[in-house]
C-alpha cells in the first residue's frame, strides 16, 4: 500500500514539474496584426477562417499585414457499391493566402486539406460531419498562416 502511494507521489512530482507547456497555449505573444482580410470562395470555410483570424486584428502593432484569401471546396465521390450508391466521399479544400504589406505581395501560401468520409444514411448527420470537417480545415489553415506570419515577422 505504501509503495503504491509513494510511487504515485514520485510520478506526480516528476510529471507536474517537468516544465511542459503547449507550444500554442499562449497566442498573445505576437507583435504583428492583420489590418484587413478579403475573402473569396467557399462561404463556410471563409467564415471559420475569419473567426479564427479576427483576434489578430489589433491596431497597436507597427507590422500590419493585409490578407487576401481564396478558398475552393469540393466534395468528390470516391467509391460506390454494386447498386451504384455512393459509399465514400473525399472532402477537398484548397486555400490561397496572399500576404501583403500595403499593396505589395510579400508571400503567397497555398494550402490543401483532404479528408475521406463515409456516406451516412442520415443526411443531417452527414451535413454535420461535413461542416465539422470544414471547421477543422479552417482551423488548420489559419494556424499554418499564423506560423507563416510569425516567421515573416521574425525576419
Amino acid at each position: 500500500m505504501y509503495k503504491k502511494f509513494y510511487l504515485f507521489i514520485v510520478l506526480f512530482s516528476f510529471i507536474s514539474h517537468c516544465g511542459f507547456t503547449p507550444i500554442y497555449s499562449n497566442k498573445t505573444n505576437y507583435n504583428y496584426s492583420i489590418s484587413s482580410m478579403e475573402f473569396e470562395g467557399d462561404k463556410v470555410i471563409n467564415k471559420f477562417l475569419k473567426n479564427n483570424l479576427n483576434q489578430f486584428q489589433n491596431e497597436k502593432f507597427e507590422k500590419k499585414y493585409n490578407i487576401n484569401v481564396k478558398t475552393e471546396y469540393q466534395k468528390n465521390i470516391i467509391s460506390k457499391d454494386k447498386a451504384a450508391n455512393t459509399t465514400n466521399y473525399e472532402l477537398y479544400a484548397k486555400t490561397n493566402f496572399q500576404i501583403k504589406i500595403g499593396k505589395n505581395i510579400i508571400k503567397e501560401l497555398n494550402l490543401i486539406e483532404r479528408k475521406i468520409i463515409d456516406k451516412n444514411d442520415d443526411n443531417l448527420e452527414e451535413q454535420k460531419n461535413e461542416r465539422t470537417t470544414k471547421q477543422n480545415f479552417a482551423s488548420s489553415m489559419s494556424n499554418q498562416l499564423l506560423i507563416e506570419l510569425s516567421m515573416l515577422n521574425d525576419n
